[in-house]
């Protein structure tokens, strides 16, 4: 729902997991996010959430009072969990509205 939003506690690194019901391929992931200034995204293939391998870690652009859009190509990726892991923030609070992967 775009009227909702997870936001941290205050304290970083804090991490967010999405789980797929199987391994799929990725072509394309975007995050909408609020006040993060580090983000990583990593991925597991593994039929429970463990052995995650990096993929992405950026510095995001501060955008005062607007939401950050990030989009991440990913060719030829396959994952069954996606971890994205808030690093460090220009605040003491953040929130993420909405993660969007696209591919099969």
């Amino acid at each position: 729902s775009s009227k909702t939003f997870w936001t941290t506690t205050g304290m970083f690194p804090q991490e967010l997991i999405i789980g797929f019901p199987k391994c799929v391929k990725i072509s394309k992931v975007a995050i909408q996010c609020y006040l993060v200034r580090t983000l990583r995204i990593e991925r597991s293939t593994s039929k429970d959430p463990v052995g995650f391998e990096k993929c992405i870690e950026k510095d995001l652009q501060h955008r005062e009072g607007q939401l950050q859009m990030e989009e991440f190509p990913l060719p030829e990726f396959q994952a069954t969990y996606l971890r994205f892991i808030i690093k460090s923030a220009f605040d003491h609070f953040v929130s993420v509205h909405r993660v969007m992967a696209e591919g099969t």
